[in-house]
């Protein structure tokens, strides 16, 4: 598995193909809250299996902290280390920026997955698209 920034129209088309797959799709959050005004500020990330897109995410940076959001992986991926890659491609990125500290949303779902990364719950929970999620952050 590779992680590559986003930089052609096709793999572009691959992130929001993935996200429209994970996140309208299976989670039944509407496409205009999933296509935001923030895709053309945000760096974005693909990840590949073999040359096939299986996983998404994307990174801005907001007050002063690097933001991971929109993190998917394809269902068939999921359990095999997938979102560990895509998350660890996100950091090492996020690593070369002036940047001390990240921070994302999770659903309280993926909670124990962002801490095996080192991320620690900040929030109370709040809704998202219907969703319940927490803030986390890790300092880099």
């Amino acid at each position: 598995m590779n992680v590559e920034v986003a930089k052609t129209e096709e793999q572009i088309q691959d992130v929001f193909n993935i996200r429209k797959t994970v996140f309208v799709e299976e989670q039944q959050v509407p496409l205009e809250e999933e296509i935001d005004e923030y895709e053309n500020d945000s760096i974005h990330f693909i990840l590949y299996e073999q040359n096939n897109a299986v996983g998404a995410g994307r990174f801005r940076i907001l007050d002063g902290m690097g933001k991971v959001e929109r993190v998917c992986v394809l269902k068939t991926m999921r359990g095999k280390g997938a979102g560990r890659e895509l998350m660890l491609g996100i950091e090492e990125y996020a690593k070369q920026q002036p940047l001390s500290q990240l921070k994302l949303n999770a659903q309280t779902y993926a909670i124990p997955f962002y801490e095996g990364l080192g991320y620690e719950v900040t929030s109370n929970e709040f809704l998202d698209a219907g969703i319940p999620h927490k803030t986390m952050s890790k300092n880099i």
